[in-house]
């Protein structure tokens, strides 16, 4: 039961708005010599007389129709690029088959696409995903790069070309 008392009590207490005249500024120098002001007393603190009169207001009644709270519209800059192959890498494969691979940053959201451009033409569709499987690349010299897209189709991030050596045997 009287625990009980307690917390109530407590509760009344912790609940009991606090006056604006019952608060207390004190005044002290910290050891660079800078005048401190606060609400808790420290050792060598003086407590500051105000003015009857005088209230300090909360920081929360502040007047803030001088701020600028229209909404912004956050632009995020992309980086794309590609990972795999390296630049001026030979691929030895005699089905002319190669694996590219990229990276997003930061992080790949809904509604973006992935172009590849392979020797300065588009390589079928865009995708959803920076991992494209080519196939029958002819022999030789290919050039390729990635074109980040957003929901309209538009070029937000575009990659650094990286050449690659095709080599299949012949069949001479």
């Amino acid at each position: 039961m009287i625990k009980l008392l307690l917390f109530i009590l407590l509760g009344v207490a912790l609940a009991a708005p606090v006056h604006p005249k019952t608060a207390k500024i004190y005044v002290w120098r910290n050891e660079e010599g800078v005048l401190v002001f606060s609400d808790s007393p420290m050792p060598g603190a003086e407590e500051v007389k105000t003015k009857p009169g005088n209230i300090i207001q909360s920081s929360t009644s502040l007047d803030t129709k001088v701020l600028d709270i229209t909404p912004q519209e956050m632009v995020e800059e992309y980086e794309i690029a590609i990972s795999t192959p390296k630049n001026n890498a030979t691929i030895r494969d005699n089905t002319g088959s190669i694996y590219i691979g990229g990276g997003i940053r930061p992080r790949f959201k809904p509604g973006l696409e992935v172009q590849l451009v392979l020797d300065g033409k588009p390589h079928q569709k865009p995708q959803k995903h920076s991992m494209f499987s080519l196939r029958d690349i002819d022999r030789g010299e290919h050039k390729i790069k990635m074109l980040l897209l957003d929901e309209k189709g538009k070029v937000i991030a575009s990659s650094a070309s990286v050449t690659f050596y095709m080599h299949r045997a012949s069949t001479n």
